[in-house]
């Protein structure tokens, strides 16, 4: 499999907030937003992957500013990390101002993907190559992030959580 960029799994979706989809103080239902953020990131690890591609988890949202109705909202999703059968994705929401177009992050969230054959059994993903020092910044911190989320499953015993561990030890 020839390995794949960040920038080739870019995905953006550009849409209004419409009045069906606030709540009463006419800001944005979060699920509608997780719901958009969940579209943009599939798109991007499918991208990644040319394969179909289930949702395995939501790893972390932060909704840092609420999104007032008749908002464009901007998704921006890469695949940050690709691992054996699973994609890390990160997403960044943002907002327009209709008179200036300055853009403003309202959120940002991070999605893992896996991608399946037609019987949804995990199938092996190219690797990414991060190019942007921003790119290489989340593909470093997606490997930490796994290992964490292995450790409190149970699935990974915290003395081989290598990435983790260098991070309590670099002082010593």
């Amino acid at each position: 499999m020839e390995p794949k960029t960040a920038e080739a799994t870019k995905t953006t979706l550009t849409d209004l907030v419409l009045p069906s989809e606030t709540n009463p103080l006419n800001n944005m239902f979060g699920g509608e937003l997780l719901a958009r953020m969940d579209r943009a990131a599939s798109i991007s690890a499918r991208r990644h992957s040319r394969r179909f591609v289930v949702t395995a988890s939501v790893n972390h949202v932060a909704f840092n500013h609420a999104i007032p109705l008749g908002s464009v909202v901007i998704v921006e999703a890469k695949v940050s990390r690709a691992f054996k059968s699973s994609m890390e994705v990160y997403i960044d929401v943002w907002t327009e101002d209709r008179e200036s177009g300055l853009k403003t992050k309202a959120n940002i969230a991070i999605y893992t993907f896996v991608a399946v054959n037609e019987s949804g059994r995990p199938i092996p993903v190219p690797e990414l190559i991060p190019e942007t020092e921003l790119e290489k910044e989340r593909y470093e911190a997606a490997l930490r992030r796994k290992q964490l989320s292995l450790v409190l499953a149970g699935r990974m015993k915290p003395h081989e959580a290598t990435e983790l561990k260098a991070l309590f030890l670099k002082d010593e």
